[in-house]
């Protein structure tokens, strides 16, 4: 029988601060180092002292790998390399290295500069963490020793995500961290190849949640949009920069040509730009429809949707919103619900999983009242 052990030290039992630590033939990787998006003290990281109680991380971990830039999944990662000390390889692709430091920024400013919390990283930490970043190719294979090897597979669900397979001598492990198996208007599905792992460590954020179709999903969601706009509501979509956001981009885009509507969709500013900047520079990570129809037309350079100003938030009449961070926890979308949410003609979408201590986990709950600032928020649906 193989020796493999696997310690959770996030996500075992909830959504968020994914961080797994696996032994195989001796050697001791992390897969991910997230942040859970729910707290606001030390509970917001994984406890890291589990792995060694005399700090000398670097010596016991072989390497870290990050499946994608969510801050679920990378979020403790400059906490974990900068405050807490550890100093060896970090593997992740090249996507996840270009737009990881923008989302950790993003949550720094919003965590340090608007909510004046300490024990957090700095910017600079955020930098020198990434310079330790070695950054990855699909099916490229990885020689982190003579010992350990490790391979990359495209997983779908957001631009540079990736399952990865582990293996030392005849002992193997495969983490698929988050995957999608149906394509979508942007990304292809998930694929391996076919493999025979000792253990496979899977995503089941949805795995007992049964769902209608996506098709039936959509239908509902632009009908909805459409009724609300008609009796001159407001939308709001809370949205992370990057992944569902351009997908539902799409989706708008191509109903508003369609219909001929004329209500604005706002984006909120400077994200967005890079967001679509990276979205081009890795094109082929996306799926077919978009490499083929590149050179006529970049699919994430939209005609209906503008950047958004926030003194639009008190402007009459209707309007689609997508705001950030997608979990209602902070920031402008947050600012947008506290001001819209009692107008019973307005609307809030909110397209993402929450977690539980979030404002976004409370409204999918069904709460009616949401205390925010000491006042409670009514919210009609």
């Amino acid at each position: 029988m193989p020796n493999i052990n696997i310690v959770p030290l996030g996500a075992g039992q909830d959504v968020g601060r994914s961080c797994i630590l696996v032994s195989i033939g001796g050697k001791n990787i992390m897969l991910d180092c997230g942040m859970h998006m729910g707290y606001n003290d030390e509970r917001r990281f994984p406890d890291f002292s589990y792995i060694s109680r005399s700090g000398r991380l670097t010596q016991h971990l072989d390497c870290v790998l990050i499946s994608h830039f969510h801050l679920d999944h990378c979020g403790a990662l400059p906490y974990f390399s900068e405050m807490v000390g550890y100093d060896g390889p970090i593997y992740m692709t090249h996507p996840t290295k270009a737009i990881a430091p923008i989302l950790l920024e993003d949550y720094r400013k919003i965590t340090v500069e608007r909510k004046g919390e300490t024990n957090f990283f700095t910017s600079q930490m955020i930098k020198d963490c990434m310079k330790k970043v070695i950054p990855i190719n699909l099916h490229q294979s990885i020689k982190v020793d003579d010992e350990l090897e490790i391979k990359a597979y495209y997983a779908g669900h957001v631009l540079g995500a990736v399952m990865f397979h582990m293996k030392v001598g005849t002992e193997s492990v495969v983490y698929t961290g988050d995957y999608n198996m149906t394509p979508d208007r942007h990304l292809g599905s998930a694929w391996i190849d076919k493999c025979k792992p000792n253990v496979l460590i899977t995503e089941s954020t949805y795995a007992t949640t049964i769902r209608d179709s996506k098709r039936c999903r959509e239908r509902d969601f632009l009908k909805k949009v459409h009724d609300c706009i008609d009796k001159g509501g407001k939308v709001l979509i809370p949205v992370f920069a990057l992944g569902r956001a351009q997908e539902l981009c799409i989706l708008l885009e191509t109903y508003w040509d369609r219909m001929n509507l004329k209500a604005p969709i706002y984006f909120s500013t400077g994200l967005t730009e890079k967001a679509n900047h990276y979205y081009k520079l890795f094109i082929t990570w996306t799926n077919q429809k978009i490499k083929n129809t590149f050179v006529q037309r970049n699919m994430f350079e939209f005609e209906h949707i503008k950047a958004f100003d926030r003194s639009y938030i008190d402007q009459p009449g209707p309007m689609v919103v997508f705001a950030t961070p997608g979990m209602l926890h902070a920031g402008l979308s947050l600012q947008i619900f506290k001001k819209w949410a009692s107008n019973e003609n307005n609307m809030v979408v909110i397209p993402g999983y929450c977690v539980a201590g979030t404002v976004g986990h409370k409204v999918l709950a069904g709460q009616k009242k949401i205390e925010l600032d000491k006042k409670n928020v009514v919210c009609h649906g």
